[in-house]
This record gives structure tokens, sequence and C-alpha cells, in this order.
């Protein structure tokens, strides 16, 4: 088996096939889209928009750029490639850079192979070896990503234009593998010059001494559409060399910002405590993300990331853990007074264009509200509520408090008409009818149909 191949002739005799990184990954994608596999696990929303475009740009053995905001999955994307490669392929054993064992291209390799021949030892490399990356920061030499001279080489005897003498950087490092940038445009232009020539000259330059080094590698960069664009951020001719340029964005509809939202939420330990988050708040923590996104008052260049549901949820809920824990309950269930706890991480993951002191507060504040009210009215019809608003026109009011116990909402059910059929068809469980008459009277309110005023956590609703 070629799997057992330990030196050259033997790996010769068993009729392995070394084939380029890009064709080795064209085949196996081949063979993934053949039998219906998923090319991208995990990745949700992309499968009618951006993996389409990947697979076709993989097809035509085209490097690959990958252009959009923060929190795309830009990474989780291009570390996913990963999966085209084989499971192992073979190398020549001892050499500084991974070296196809058939046609070598650094002195080393080829001078192990002179002298050695078939019995030229055969190493197996893991597909986890073969992909690097890097983010791209002005502080990036041609050192870390090409190469320098290695000054221990020479003080060993080495002459400086010895090809021996080199110390390969990252990129001849995982030579046929994938090697990707981040925020490709942060590089500095002299550093990109020499990212073109080894990826379109084949030769490397360090400090005046040239070597021919045709590397193997699959490329992939990443970059925000703004930076992108401008000018002067990317030299024309390393911008060419990417054959295709996906866009990606941001989850289109609510539910699929849900379900991200849901997989990549830390699991919390709420020991015997029983969980059960309403479908409507769920929708709620995701809709707040999506006003983020078409809000003037939020600069849309850095965009709003998924990162943003996916912290918020995960406040929602400790917060919700927090009241159970306080008031004796064992039920955790997600209130409308939890959202006002998730302001802190939301304020962290956008940012803002007004610079005024305080105007932070009031824009999250208005999203929250748009983002209830889209969802209520989703749910809810203020025409099925005509009774429980009559109620509160003919005097009745109501006190909601963040740390109120199920017994104070169950008087509030009892007492005001017309709102028992609601919750009742909301409220899944039991411990949920809580979270339903906030959401009932909060909706009520944002549709200018109640009073409310609020101070230290509490609430009270009038007509």
């Amino acid at each position: 088996m070629a799997r057992k191949a330990t030196t050259l002739g033997k790996l010769r005799a068993s009729g392995y096939e070394v084939l380029g990184v890009k064709a080795e990954m064209r085949r196996n994608l081949i063979a993934k889209l053949r039998c219906g596999e998923s090319l991208f696990p995990g990745i949700v929303g992309y499968d009618e928009t951006v993996i389409p475009q990947i697979a076709n740009a993989i097809l035509g053995g085209q490097d690959i750029m990958v252009l959009g905001e923060r929190g795309q999955a830009k990474s989780r994307l291009v570390r996913g490639l990963t999966n085209l490669l084989d499971d192992e392929i073979p190398v020549i054993k001892g050499v500084e850079i991974p070296e196809n064992p058939f046609e070598p291209i650094t002195a080393q390799g080829r001078a192990i192979v002179e002298e050695k021949g078939d019995a030229t030892p055969i190493a197996w490399l893991p597909r986890s070896e073969r992909y690097a990356e890097k983010l791209a920061t002005p502080d990036i030499t041609i050192a870390d990503l090409i190469g320098e001279v290695d000054p221990i080489k020479v003080a060993e005897g080495r002459y400086l234009d010895d090809e021996l003498t080199i110390h390969f950087g990252l990129v001849p490092r995982v030579n046929r593998g994938i090697f990707a940038i981040n925020e490709l445009p942060d590089l500095a232009e002299r550093i990109q010059v020499g990212l073109l020539n080894v990826l379109e000259e084949r030769d490397v330059q360090i400090r005046g001494h040239k070597v021919r080094l045709p590397l193997d590698v699959f490329l992939v960069a990443t970059a925000n559409p703004e930076d992108y664009t401008n000018r002067g951020r990317i030299i024309t001719p390393l911008k060419d060399r990417y054959g295709a340029q996906i866009r990606t964005h941001y989850p289109e509809d609510i539910d699929k910002e849900i379900d991200i939202m849901e997989q990549e939420a830390t699991a919390l330990d709420m020991g015997d405590y029983r969980v059960h988050v309403p479908a409507y708040m769920k929708e709620i923590v995701a809709e707040i993300t999506h006003q983020a996104r078409r809000s003037p008052d939020v600069n849309q260049r850095s965009g709003v990331s998924v990162r943003a549901s996916v912290a918020n949820y995960e406040a929602l809920l400790a917060n919700a853990f927090r009241r159970a824990l306080r008031i004796g309950e064992t039920d955790v269930v997600p209130r409308i007074s939890d959202l006002p706890f998730v302001l802190p991480s939301l304020q962290g993951k956008v940012e803002f264009e007004a610079m005024e002191e305080g105007q932070e507060d009031r824009i999250t504040a208005r999203i929250l509200a748009a983002g209830i009210k889209a969802v209520f009215d989703r749910h809810l019809s203020v025409d099925a509520l005509a009774d429980v608003v009559l109620a509160f026109d003919e005097g009745f009011s109501v006190d909601t408090a963040e740390d109120a116990t199920f017994a104070d909402y169950e008087a509030i059910t009892s007492e005001l008409e017309g709102l028992e059929a609601v919750v009742d068809r909301l409220a899944h469980i039991p411990p949920a009818r809580p979270s339903v008459i906030e959401f009932v009277l909060e909706g009520l309110y944002l549709h200018k149909l109640l009073n409310k005023k609020s101070a230290a956590g509490r609430s009270t609703f009038t007509g």
C-alpha cells in the first residue's frame, strides 16, 4: 500500500501519483459533490450563495479572495478548505519544507534524492500540517513570509550565496498545502511584492540572493470590502493573482441567525435548573442584530457580526439564570425585562456613528425597541388584544420587575381580562407564562396603546 511506503523506491513501486494541491482538492471536491457530502459542516446560510462559488473556484483551479465584514465566517470557511485535502501525503523525510519525493524543488531535497536514490526516506504529512495562516499586520517582514539568511548556517561555514543558508518562512513551509493571509490590504506593499514573486514568478530574492522555488500552494486571502477596494491598499498584480473574488454576507433571515446563535453559544452549566427559551425571545435576540445592521446610527462599514447575536443570547440566558438563583425558582426562562442586560455585550460588538456622550445608550435602546416590536407583530395582533387595552383604559395598571416571581405574574393573568388566551397560546410550558405577559405588555406599549414608567429594574404599565 502507498500509505505504508517508507522509501522512495517503495512509493514508486506502489504506483502512487502525486498531484498538485489544486488538482488534489479538485479531485476530492468532485468526490464529495457526487456523493452529496457537506462541504463545510457547521457553516449556516451559505449553501445557496457562497459555497457554490467556492466550489466553482476550486473546480476551476483558482486561488480565492474572500471579501466580507467581520463575523461572516470568513476564517471558518478558509480553514474548512482543509477538508478537501487528502488525509496525508508523502514527503521527503528530513527536509525543511514539504517536498514532492518525485520532484524535489530545494537544494536540500535534491541532494538527498541524488545521494540515497530509492532508499530516500519518506514521511507522511497529515492534512492538519498542510495549512498555515497569517494575519497581515504592518510589522510583517519578508523573513516571516518568505525567508531569511540564517546566521547560524553562515557561521557553520556556508557562503551567503548558498541556497542552504536560507531559513524558509511561512509560505515555503506550507508547500503542497494551503496558505491563508487574513486582511491582505494591511500587508505593506513591499511585502506584497515579495509574496507575488513567490506565487507568480516562482522565485525568492533574499538579500540579493535569487533562488528558483516553484512552490505548489493554494492561496487564499480575506479582506474587508472597503479596505480591498480602496486604491493603494493592494498592489494590482497581486490582486490579479486571485482567480475568484467571493463575497460573504450576514444571515439573510432570522431563522438562519438563530441557527448560528444556538450553534455557537457557549453551553452553560446550569446544574439541575431547567432552561426553556421561548421562540419569540430567540427571535428578538436575532432581530436586534438585524435592526443594528440597518441602523443609520451604526457604522455599517465595519458591520455587525453574528457574534453580536451569540454574545447577546449568552447574556440573556445568564441574566435569566441569575434571576432563578435569586428568587429561588428552578426554571430559567428569559423575559423582556432581561433584555437591558444584553446592552453591554451589544455595545461591545458595534461601532456607532455618533460620538456624543450618552448617545450609545439611546441608540441601543431604540434598536432593542425596534427588535421587540418587529417580533411582536409577527406573533400577535393588536386587534386580538383589544380587551386587554380596554382594561387599561378603564384604570387597570400592572407592575413588572426583573426579579418578580411566577406567582406575581399569575396574579396579573387572573385579574386582566383577555390575557389568559394569549398566554395559553404562546406559553408552551407554565414557567414561560411570565415571559409571555411581559412580551404582550411591552408590545402594546411600543404600539403606543399603553404607557410605561421604568426605574430601578421595575416597570409600571397604565392606560
